[in-house]
Order: structure tokens, then C-alpha cells, then sequence
């Protein structure tokens, strides 16, 4: 069988690599640990961490987009920056929240709610 703390700390990991860096360590992490795990909830973990950091990578290049095209007009600030901002609290909210389910029951892959999977 494979080390259930181990498990833990590695997917945990894998789900809060974007409190290190938003850019290459968010997903480069995760495929370091797919590539190198033989565990297959580790593995399943790691692909979802990709997943929900793509997902978040591309919503906010639509919304940073759309407030760039739309220049400091009325729309971003009226819709535009609440969007972003839920966005955020969304974003590492569920990062969080995948944290703690992953140190609960670490023999479960995490699953995020709302996202396109890609892998």
C-alpha cells in the first residue's frame, strides 16, 4: 500500500502550489508530482490541481482581457472588479478547502467544483 502521510503532504503539495508562485510552480509542481508518483490518488490529485489552476489562469486572462478592452470605464469597476474579486476569494477559497480535504481523507482524490477538466 502506499504511505498515507506521505499522500498528504504531497498532494497537499500538489493543491497549494499557488501559494508559491501563480505562474509555473501552480501547474509545474503538480505534473512534477504526476510524473514522478506511482500512487494513484496522488496522481489523480496532481491532475486536478492542474486542471483548476488552467481554469484559473485562463478566467483571469478573460477577465484581465475584458478590463483592458473596456479601459477604466464605469463597466469595470461596476462589474469587472466584483467579478475579479470573487474570483479570488474563489480561488483560494477552494484551494483551502482542498487542503482540508485532502488532510481528512487523504485516500480520496479531491474533486473541484466548477472547472473545465482538461486532463
Amino acid at each position: 500500500m502506499y504511505d498515507s502521510d506521505k499522500r498528504k503532504l504531497l498532494s497537499a503539495l500538489s493543491h497549494g502550489a499557488i501559494f508559491f508562485s501563480t505562474t509555473v510552480v501552480s501547474v509545474g509542481l503538480p505534473i512534477a508530482l504526476l510524473l514522478i508518483s506511482d500512487d494513484p490518488v496522488l496522481k489523480d490529485n496532481a491532475k486536478e490541481s492542474i486542471n483548476f489552476h488552467l481554469n484559473v489562469w485562463f478566467y483571469g486572462a478573460i477577465l484581465g482581457s475584458l478590463f483592458f478592452l473596456t479601459g477604466w470605464l464605469v463597466l469595470p469597476l461596476v462589474v469587472l472588479l466584483p467579478l475579479a474579486g470573487l474570483g479570488y476569494l474563489l480561488h483560494w477559497g477552494l484551494t483551502i478547502w482542498a487542503i482540508a480535504k485532502v488532510f481528512t481523507n487523504p485516500d480520496t482524490p479531491i474533486r473541484y467544483p466548477f472547472i473545465v477538466r482538461i486532463f
